[in-house]
């Protein structure tokens, strides 16, 4: 019988990076709209506030692109715990800084421990878990973002009311409290076993899976010596075909599968979530929703609730639809948001805004806003959040699997830094459209996923091959069918004399 609960157990703990991930995403949505903040920072707007927000992407940008290095070199669990170390000093520069340039250091040093930790915290659990709960395992990170960014919303919500800036210190020092208590539980956490038996130490990657897979730590049990062979099968393959890593990850075999992962990472972030995230205040105040700090909390208490479908029944119900559905609806939402700012919206009267179109004296319109945006964050949750940090970590071989995840997760923050760093300027500028924009991205997203993406639930880390071999010899015989079809329809107008010939006159 497979012992699960260990498994739970390290992964819900090691998910703590995803909380540091949440708490930093709310560490700007709680306090954009606060006094105490405009006054200290100057009202921030436009580009400013974009480089604010940003500047968390950009430092996770260089964190994720060194992760493959670190994470082959010191080990998944090594490498989160230095990226909690990072963590803190980030954290103590937000909480001490003194004017916008120290903030934004703040958060880009903050950002490196967020691009190791989200490339390969994620690795780590799909590295540990069996294939049938692996899934429900690796979802853990994104319910873990949602809870993180609830716990410091709220936090921030409720220090709003210290009239000095404590008001944002106080928040931003708490931030360091989940580092720390990661850091210091790693060491009783072993590392993962395919990264183990990829420095041939196979004595311990069998003594961590007996660990993992049976109640009495049993290294003859024949489960665990099942696995074990898989993944020693694996890697001696890998070795003997000798591949260069980087070659092999722009190969023509690979390429489908890492550029699959690099978009299923951009395009969880063009969906459009991530704007809700940073920058739901102002959406709320520009359409005229009341109290729209309160009404922004309960965005978070949406997400954490709506993740949890996915963290159930994500092995059941497969990678695949989730994400289509998942697409399809949030693109619905978005065209609605937009449809009714372009219907009933005017220009902003008042200048000096962070937006510049407001509904005026319309409740009605303000609540169907109010009520598209939780549905789309709601959507989100149950689907394109928690897929795509499951899906990059499962396409690809051990051989090349930190390289592949870090270039996925360096895409996710390259988008993330984007985002953050145009939305208050579009807000200003194209208004309603950027409604549409990401409307549009997201049907984008479904068709992508309709003909580039297979289903890998139930199936080992060591099938992966076989499941896009699998994919490319469908293709291979559609293609060829197709191709077959034309000719014999050629063949048959030719011997019919329906033929028709048309001659181009220069």
């Amino acid at each position: 019988m497979i012992r699960v609960l260990n498994v739970y157990t390290i992964s819900a703990f090691v998910a703590l990076g995803g909380v540091l991930f949440g708490f930093d995403i709310s560490s700007i949505s709680g306090v954009v709209n606060t006094d105490q903040y405009k006054n200290f920072y100057g009202n921030p707007l436009g580009t400013r506030q974009g480089l604010i927000t940003s500047a968390m992407a950009a430092g996770s940008l260089i964190g994720a692109l060194s992760s493959s290095v670190l994470g082959d070199l010191l080990s998944r669990k090594v490498t989160i715990q230095i990226g909690t170390v990072i963590w803190c000093i980030g954290a103590a520069l937000q909480s001490a800084s003194n004017g916008v340039g120290m903030l934004i250091a703040g958060r880009a040093v903050a950002g490196i421990c967020i691009g190791l930790t989200s490339a390969l915290v994620p690795i780590y659990q799909s590295e540990i878990a069996p294939r049938k709960i692996r899934g429900r395992v690796v979802s853990f990170q994104h319910l873990a973002i949602t809870c993180g960014m609830t716990i410091q919303y709220f936090i921030e919500y409720g220090c709003s009311f210290i009239e000095s800036t404590a008001s944002f210190r106080i928040p931003w020092a708490i931030q360091a409290i989940p580092a720390i208590i990661l850091c210091i539980g790693l060491f009783w956490f072993p590392r993962s076993p395919r990264w183990l038996a990829s420095k041939d130490r196979w004595d311990e990657a069998l003594a961590v899976l007996a660990f993992l897979r049976t109640t009495k730590h049993d290294i003859n049990d024949p489960l665990v010596l099942a696995e074990y062979r898989e993944i020693e099968d694996q890697i001696r393959f890998e070795r003997e075909i000798s591949s260069n890593s980087l070659h092999e990850l722009f190969s023509k075999k690979m390429r489908p599968r890492v550029l699959l992962a690099l978009a299923i990472q951009m395009l969880g972030q063009l969906s459009g979530a991530n704007m809700l995230n940073y920058y739901i205040v102002y959406i709320f105040q520009s359409a005229g929703v009341p109290s729209p700090n309160l009404a922004a909390s309960f965005q978070y208490i949406i997400k954490v609730v709506m993740t949890m479908p996915a963290v159930l029944w994500v092995d059941k119900w497969g990678r695949r639809p989730i994400l289509l559905v998942g697409a399809v609806i949030m693109g619905f939402w978005f065209f609605v948001i937009g449809g009714l700012f372009m219907r009933y919206g005017q220009s902003n009267p008042v200048l000096n805004q962070p937006y510049t179109w407001v509904i005026i004296s319309q409740p009605a319109v303000s609540r169907s806003i109010q009520a598209c945006c939780y549905l789309a964050t709601a959507t989100f949750s149950a689907s394109w959040g928690p897929v795509s940090w499951i899906y990059p970590p499962e396409v690809v071989p051990l051989r090349i699997r930190s390289i592949s995840v870090s270039l996925a997760l360096a895409t996710n923050w390259i988008t993330n830094y984007a985002l953050g760093f145009g939305v208050p300027p579009l807000l200003r500028s194209i208004r309603w459209r950027l409604f549409y924009l990401f409307g549009s991205f997201n049907l984008a997203a479904a068709v992508l996923v309709w003909f580039t993406a297979p289903e890998t639930k139930l199936r080992t880390l060591e099938e992966m091959d076989e499941i896009f071999e699998h994919e490319r010899s469908v293709w291979k015989s559609f293609l060829s069918w197709r191709e077959s079809n034309n000719l014999d329809k050629l063949a048959h107008d030719i011997e019919m004399g329906t033929l028709r010939i048309t001659r181009v006159k220069s």
